[in-house]
């Protein structure tokens, strides 16, 4: 078994209002330095036999389709 990792992250010029409290919290809880905070999401797919070119490109399609929405998100696919 092999695994595969997708992060998906909002694109940077979409508004974030969950990584704004946590960095709001950061400062109240007293973490100094905490300039800007952004939330994303983080899949592990676990594929059978080892992780070559064309199951990672499966995993890429199925990112494109189903894990993240091209309109407000970016994602990158690793293998681990």
């Amino acid at each position: 078994m092999a695994r595969v990792v997708v992060d998906v992250m909002l694109k940077p010029e979409i508004l974030d209002p969950q990584g704004q409290a946590i960095a709001g919290a950061c400062e109240r809880l007293g973490f100094s330095g905490i300039s800007e905070v952004r939330q994303g999401k983080r899949f592990e797919v676990e594929v059978e036999g080892e992780a070559d070119e064309a199951k990672v490109d499966e995993v890429r399609r199925m990112a494109e389709t189903l894990l993240a929405n091209p309109v407000i998100e970016d994602f990158s696919v690793r293998v681990e």
